[in-house]
């Protein structure tokens, strides 16, 4: 079971990832293709639904998981409680990153009444999608010492199968 939870958790994370490098690659780039028309559009279409419904539910349970393996793991070795420990630091981080950061942005662009000026909008919208790169970093490295995490916990198990 604790070996499930640390594969979940890893697996959620890279979910959090993908959907973030999505953002990047085709929200990002359609609200700047045509400021400010394209801001009023995606005003529009996240009247229904945004990614942030998607974070809401997937970035708290990744971060669950990711605090639930540490828990587990945490007297297996020291180097598997610091790996597990960084992955769920970075979740962490991204999210809090997205709080402080992205969150005003957002609300400026999508969400206030009143629609921001044109140049406000385009400074916005890529610093939006300069940073939203930096923050997919921070999720890959939490991704990457979460499979260090993993692969010590295999090789400790196979280590104390051949000493038995």
């Amino acid at each position: 079971m604790k070996k499930i939870i640390v594969l979940a958790s890893v697996s959620f994370a890279s979910g959090i990832l993908f959907v973030n490098i999505y953002n990047s690659l085709v929200n990002a780039v359609a609200v700047e293709s045509d400021i400010p028309n394209s801001v009023i559009a995606t005003r529009e279409y996240f009247k229904t639904v945004n990614p942030g419904d998607f974070f809401k539910i997937f970035s708290p349970l990744t971060q669950l998981l990711a605090l639930v393996s540490l828990i587990l793991f945490w007297k297996r070795s020291s180097s598997i409680r610091l790996l597990l420990g960084i992955a769920f630091a970075c979740y962490f981080a991204a999210d809090i990153f997205t709080f402080i950061y992205f969150h005003p942005r957002n609300d400026i662009m999508f969400a206030s009444e009143k629609l921001a000026d044109t140049e406000t909008l385009k400074r916005l919208a890529s610093e939006w999608s300069s940073m939203n790169w930096v923050r997919s970093l921070i999720v890959l490295i939490g991704i990457v010492f979460s499979f260090l995490a993993i692969d010590k916990i295999y090789t400790q198990k196979q280590r104390q199968q051949l000493q038995d």
